[in-house]
């Protein structure tokens, strides 16, 4: 099981990677809500934090277009909010009917989904930036750094950390499943779809019996260590005075596009 199945981190020398882990924590989700707060409309708004998304991209060592070519599999989430086109506000722009129903798309209803697809996109950008010129143990640590609540920082610690070992488990289940069912020469190996859904029922049993069993012993083996409950780094995280700039100056952009934004 290779660690890059999960793991999106990309080794590179650049500004980015060597930022202090929080520095990059709080300006992305600054990014991300400052996106969330821009009115309707905010065009040139949307515009700037694009063009600092790119800076940062070139920043990174990555290439200009890194997370641009990488967000376009996130955007058919964002559908979810096409029913914004059809809201009563606005001026109706044409209408079709369905099943007996009358939908009319409004010129307001069209600006909103089009900021609310535009916010997701730019914000799955800025994750995708985080996630790629930061590993992932310095994120949980920036986390907790920031006081986020430890309970579930080290659920989700647990929870990247074996995703490793249970995708393992879940290999070998399948490379068991098909040893027992090959076919003759010309012949489908296995059985119908009954069989296959009998078998995979089974399979999914064995893998929560072997993940329970395996937590039992994790956590026996951690308490005989002495484990506390804090999580522990090589990486001491001191905030050294170039961050502190990167940091007030990156909050001064992300500042500069708010005011773009609401002063028309």
């Amino acid at each position: 099981m290779h660690s890059d199945a999960f793991d999106r981190y990309h080794f590179a020398e650049s500004r980015l990677h060597r930022l202090d882990p929080r520095v990059k924590v709080s300006l992305t989700v600054a990014f991300i809500l400052g996106n969330a707060l821009l009115p309707d409309a905010s065009w040139l708004a949307l515009g700037l934090a694009w063009f600092l998304l790119l800076v940062a991209n070139d920043q990174s060592r990555l290439g200009l277009w890194f997370t641009f070519r990488r967000s376009f599999l996130a955007l058919p989430f964002a559908l979810a909010a096409l029913s914004a086109i059809f809201s009563p506000l606005g001026d109706p722009v044409f209408s079709f009917s369905v099943a007996n129903i009358t939908l009319t798309v409004t010129d307001f209803g069209l600006v909103r989904f089009a900021g609310i697809l535009i916010r997701a996109w730019l914000s799955v950008q800025a994750a995708i930036l985080l996630v790629a010129v930061t590993p992932f143990p310095d994120i949980l640590h920036a986390l907790e750094h920031l006081r986020m609540p430890r309970l579930l920082i080290t659920i989700i610690s647990f929870l990247y950390r074996y995703l490793f070992v249970l995708t393992d488990e879940v290999l070998r289940l399948l490379r068991a499943r098909a040893a027992r069912s090959a076919g003759m020469t010309g012949q489908k190996s296995g059985g119908g779809l009954f069989w296959r859904a009998q078998v995979a029922g089974n399979m999914a049993g064995q893998l929560f019996i072997r993940s329970y069993e395996r937590s039992d012993r994790i956590y026996n083996a951690m308490l005989s260590r002495g484990y506390t409950g804090n999580l522990r780094t090589l990486h001491p995280h001191t905030m050294k005075p170039s961050d502190w700039r990167f940091l007030g100056l990156a909050l001064f952009a992300l500042l500069l596009t708010q005011l773009t934004g609401w002063i028309r």
